[in-house]
């Protein structure tokens, strides 16, 4: 059970690649929390008390107390300030940090909008409405940038040396949405391969990111 009570409450549906990062990142920091499902079918994200907090209408969102944030990314910046006392998540020494927030930064500008078409083609839309050739197209777009994690994982246990980091969250859920769709050629990445499989081991992994894809 989570050792530490907080009055922390997450809006957002478990199969949501954003949400998973979240709850990933609470179960590393042994944090308490409400989950409310919010999105798609479930809706709650388009009503005028959800607008209120979160103008945008998307998830995940997170309340502590009175503090309410969105943005995935922002939010487990605040999770690990406000509770990683002790912990590796987020560096304070200015060049180890640098190095994550270059990889939060890349994975919203550059391999979300990449990897997207991928994943809801071949997850979310009916076999007989894939547009196929135009899936394999971006798949080796999203090839070529795993590449580049892949090159940079050469003599490193996680993406930033030997400590695991918001870094490893944020692009190790994005990692098991990769290997996990069916239907395109991807190309052998070894280091890409160890460092998943490491990740693969961790509680917050299993919990909510190794789940059938839906």
């Amino acid at each position: 059970m989570p050792s530490i009570q907080t009055q922390i409450r997450i809006w957002g549906r478990v199969n949501s690649v954003n949400v998973q990062k979240v709850l990933w990142c609470a179960e590393e920091l042994d944090l308490a929390y409400e989950r409310v499902d919010a999105g798609l079918q479930f809706g709650v994200n388009t009503g005028a008390d959800y607008l209120a907090m979160n103008p945008n209408g998307k998830i995940p969102l997170l309340a502590d107390g009175d503090y309410v944030l969105w943005e995935s990314n922002a939010i487990i910046r605040y999770l690990a300030l406000q509770y990683g006392a002790g912990s590796t998540l987020y560096p304070a020494d200015p060049r180890t940090r640098g190095g994550v927030e270059r990889w939060l930064d890349w994975t919203l500008s550059t391999l979300q909008p990449a990897e997207r078409p991928v994943f809801w083609g071949l997850v979310r839309t009916p076999p007989a409405e894939r547009d196929m050739a135009a899936i394999r197209k971006a798949a080796d777009e999203v090839a070529g940038l795993w590449r580049i994690v892949d090159a940079h994982l050469a003599g490193r246990r996680f993406l930033e040396g030997e400590a695991f980091t918001l870094a490893d969250i944020v692009l190790g859920a994005y990692a098991r949405r990769w290997y996990g769709v069916e239907g395109v050629a991807k190309p052998e990445l070894p280091q890409l391969a160890r460092w998943h499989a490491g990740l693969a081991e961790r509680r917050g992994f299993q919990r909510f990111v190794a789940p059938a894809l839906t």
